[in-house]
């Protein structure tokens, strides 16, 4: 059986020594208040629920899956599962950074992010229903009317109802453009929706009394493609006047979707006939309001394979230490026992390496994220606000595409330390790596994401965005340039931020002769990117391991952090250099393939 054991230690390192979260909270009056104590409190709860009531339900709720009573559209979760949601809700965790206009805490959203990773880590499926939640409250939050705002913000925030985002069709997915699911008209100013989504997470459960869908449709009069797509609310039982529930309204569950993975989650076909919604924002400009939830979830999804690469790690290192096979190929380590344990063998140490650094890079990267979002929102300079807001657009496909592709590398590398036990359901790693496969599709696939970096985020405003991010790393280039002790981890990311600008240029030139090469060098170009932002995390934190053994401090977590750095950049980070050359290669070895594809 698996263990999980929150990375309090880790987390608190990353938000009081490398990013100062409280001396960047002191400028936003929102969160001057808090605290250093008032984050490892939080943080310490968060783990223990993680740990203690969610974690427990894991496999069982893997094994149990969710099941449809078709006569009544009803779904029930696996045992102990909405038993844990009404607990999540009593501890006001739905709130946490809610606004306190709507009764929420109004705590910042790197506690958040946090709370969210070690629920990821504990149980993904069972996380997704109040996850996904939190995206409807930001999308309402944002554009919904004041009527709206009043209806459903209250219940959104403290967990008394969840949220869903109906997007997909059967016959289309990203391209959303094609999508044909009605919205007609109503002369009191509702509107009747008709049509059918599939895959939507959480679309019908037994955890709350309402369900609040925002339902992407288009009006009679809307134009052709994604330019003629309206946002609704449209909520499982409509609302009277004063809060109460009134009739079921006819959008239900036809089918659950039998799955890989998340078995615990309730992925619904969604069968609409005439439900009453309302219009969220503007008619047509329906993506512009689902965009909110959208990047929500993207910035989300990396969260979910960034806790399964931290509980996947954790498994397979004490794995690795107790398990007997063979002997060192330098000389026997354990006399006293008939085998040494496996993680003496180079390639196991390979493989447990790769799936630390790339939790604790994952980490680093999330908090980073989140706390540029509380900037974003919250900072009184308004250049600050639009800077953060700028570094958010570009990072959030690295987050969602970079670390699911290496959430995916680490489970599948920590269930190869398994061995054929990791193949095997009763241990769990398994699991984890079914569970993860997801995350590097839904919420637009990780080609999507680097369609997205590439072609809109860079080249769509001539690197301007990057040039922000290249700022970061030069102010940490001046600041240890000279110290020796840096150079293995400055020297990396200068050189490849160097190299950066050229490579961009390159590729922009090329795509203005030819789109299909940057659609042949994105996901390469992904990539890249992501290892530049990793490796400028990774300097910072080796600049905080280095200054305090330099100051006498003894604490192992220092050394530790100092060794995963170096494996890093020794062993990971190179990989830029092959990608820049496949980047580079062109499309006419991708697209002149009619007769190998014929």
């Amino acid at each position: 059986m698996p263990s999980y054991n929150p990375p309090l230690r880790d987390m608190q390192f990353l938000m009081h020594e490398v990013f100062k979260v409280t001396e960047s909270y002191q400028q936003m009056p929102k969160h001057a208040d808090v605290d250093v104590d008032t984050i490892n409190a939080v943080l310490e709860e968060a783990g223990k629920f993680a740990a203690n009531v969610t974690f427990p339900l894991n496999i069982s709720g893997d094994a149990e899956g969710c099941t449809l009573d078709k006569s009544t559209h009803a779904v029930t979760t696996p045992k102990g599962f909405k038993e844990a949601y009404a607990q999540f809700v009593e501890g006001g965790w739905p709130a946490l950074s809610c606004d306190p206009e709507y009764g929420g805490q109004g705590l910042p959203m790197a506690l958040n992010s946090a709370l969210y990773e070690m629920l990821n880590s504990a149980n993904q499926a069972w996380t997704m229903y109040p996850g996904l939640s939190h995206g409807a409250y930001e999308a309402l939050h944002a554009y919904g009317t004041p009527e709206q705002k009043k209806t459903y913000l209250g219940k959104l925030t403290s967990g008394e109802w969840t949220g869903t985002m109906c997007l997909t069709e059967p016959h289309c997915g990203t391209d959303l453009g094609l999508l044909r699911t009605k919205a007609e008209p109503q002369a009191d100013g509702t509107y009747k929706i008709t049509g059918n989504k599939i895959f939507i997470s959480a679309g019908e459960h037994d955890f709350t009394d309402n369900i609040v869908h925002l339902v992407l449709a288009r009006l009679p009069d809307a134009p052709v493609g994604s330019k003629g797509i309206s946002l609704f609310v449209v909520p499982k039982f409509l609302v009277k006047a004063d809060g109460s529930l009134g009739e079921r309204n006819p959008i239900f569950c036809g089918a659950l979707e039998h799955k890989m993975g998340i078995h615990g989650n309730a992925t619904a076909q969604i069968n609409i006939d005439g439900a009453i919604g309302t219009l969220v924002g503007e008619p047509n400009k329906g993506l512009q309001a689902m965009f909110v939830m959208m990047n929500a979830a993207r910035l989300g999804v990396g969260n979910q394979s960034l806790g399964l690469t931290e509980v996947a790690f954790q498994n397979a290192l004490a794995y690795a230490k107790d398990r007997l096979q063979m002997r060192s190929l330098s000389g026997t380590k354990a006399k006293d026992k008939p085998a040494d344990p496996i993680i003496v063998h180079p390639d196991v140490r390979r493989m447990l390496m790769t799936a630390k650094a790339y939790a604790e890079g994952g980490r680093a990267l999330s908090t980073f994220s989140a706390l540029l979002i509380d900037t974003e929102l919250n900072h009184p300079d308004e250049k600050v606000r639009k800077d953060s807001a700028d570094l958010v657009a570009l990072l959030t496909p690295i987050v969602k595409a970079f670390i699911t592709d290496n959430g995916w590398i680490s489970t599948t590398a920590c269930q190869q330390v398994y061995g054929g036990h990791g193949f095997i359901t009763e241990w769990g790693m398994e699991q984890f790596v079914r569970d993860n496969r997801i995350n590097m599709i839904y919420e637009g696939t990780n080609g999507v994401q680097a369609l997205d970096l590439l072609g809109r985020k860079i080249l769509g405003n001539q690197g301007a965005t990057l040039k922000k991010f290249g700022k970061l790393i030069g102010k940490l280039v001046e600041e240890e340039g000279v110290n020796e002790k840096m150079s293995e981890f400055i020297t990396p990311i200068a050189t490849l931020g160097d190299q950066m600008t050229k490579f961009t240029t390159e590729i922009g030139f090329k795509g203005m002769q030819n789109p299909d090469e940057v659609g042949s060098a994105s996901v390469d170009y992904l990539r890249v990117a992501g290892h530049l932002v990793f490796g400028y995390l990774f300097a910072r934190m080796a600049q905080v391991a280095l200054r305090e053994i330099g100051n006498g401090n003894t604490d192992p977590f220092y050394l530790a952090k100092l060794q995963t750095a170096r494996f890093y950049f020794a062993k990971l980070f190179p990989e830029t250099a092959s990608l820049m050359r496949t980047a580079r290669a062109g499309s006419k070895s991708l697209m002149d393939t009619d007769a190998a594809l014929a």
